[in-house]
């Protein structure tokens, strides 16, 4: 008999396939409850795998006794109480550095929508006001405007070396001075936002970030200056950030994430100061189906015994 396991986000149809062929895979979707989706397969389940913004619950995790690994088709953790994991003795698996340039890149696309307002000038266009109407409001210069990075990860890694084509001056703030050629560290993030125009989120979620892009660091940031999240939501504070954009003292946000995904405040999706994405950084055919080949890799191995090839726990 084929090994049951749970899939809680839908995945690509050429990764579900493989999953088809190799597992009794019990689907999840919002519409219904957890208990019709397994029925009496609660005790067989051995792995879930999901995203990192669904993550797995502690009551998932609670109602599947036999659950001995978490394969996440993300980079993010903070969705997994890896803590409960540890005793419980769940394996945790991540798909890192196959999506790093996508998430880069969308955060230089991000930047370059929102201060150039091609969201704007498409709408514009399409509407046919062209030649009609008074066009779009002048945007604002990217080349050589200076960049600071929350996080220094892979993908903060990635966004600096995308920012350095545009001759954009980069400091950043980490745990620690990384010690990295031709960049500044700035260990205060008020500090960073103050010395920057544009301020790139790009640091991982959990208890430890929330909320560091305080109410404080977006008045650092100041009228003049922007903010981009491609991290997570819970590390901007939401509601300091929909005050700072009503009342001006904030130039704009580009955000792929929200602290109460799919929820978005209506008055970020109301503002003309804001581009906004539905969290699909790594959102390309390519980068899914490689994450989607690291699940499968991680789900086979743990099935056989053998060593992960990506684990977190």
């Amino acid at each position: 008999m084929k090994p049951e396991i749970l899939l809680l986000e839908p995945m690509m149809p050429e990764i579900e396939q493989q999953l088809d062929a190799a597992y009794t895979v019990h689907r999840h979707t919002p519409s219904a409850t957890l208990a019709a989706t397994l029925g009496d397969a609660a005790g067989r389940i051995r792995a879930v795998a999901t995203g990192g913004g669904t993550g797995v619950p502690d009551a998932v995790m609670d109602i599947l006794p036999a659950l001995g690994l978490i394969a996440i088709n993300g980079i993010g953790t903070d969705a997994v109480n890896l803590d409960l994991a540890r005793q419980r003795k769940v394996h945790v698996t991540t798909t890192p550095g196959v999506l790093t340039d996508d998430v880069a890149d969308m955060a230089m696309g991000l930047i370059l929508s929102l201060l150039r307002g091609l969201p704007a000038g498409d709408r514009y266009v399409r509407a046919g006001e062209w030649g009609k109407a008074p066009g779009p409001t002048l945007g604002r210069k990217v080349a050589g405007r200076k960049l600071g990075i929350l996080g220094r990860g892979h993908v903060g890694q990635a966004i600096a070396r995308r920012a350095g084509a545009f001759g954009m001056p980069v400091a950043y703030t980490d745990l620690r001075d990384l010690n990295l050629e031709g960049y500044r560290f700035i260990p205060d993030l008020a500090a960073l936002a103050a010395d920057s125009s544009i301020l790139v989120v790009a640091a991982s979620g959990g208890a430890g970030s929330r909320h560091l892009v305080s109410r404080q660091v977006l008045d650092a940031l100041g009228a003049d200056g922007f903010l981009i999240n491609v991290a997570r939501g819970s590390v901007v504070d939401e509601q300091a950030l929909s005050s700072a954009l009503e009342a001006g003292t904030l130039g704009g946000a580009g955000l792929d994430v929200f602290e109460h995904e799919p929820v978005v405040p209506e008055s970020l999706r109301t503002s003309p100061r804001t581009v906004l994405q539905p969290h699909r950084a790594s959102a390309t055919v390519e980068t899914r189906l490689a994450m989607g080949d690291l699940v499968v890799r991680n789900l086979a191995a743990y099935f056989a015994g053998q060593t992960l090839p990506t684990p977190v726990i």
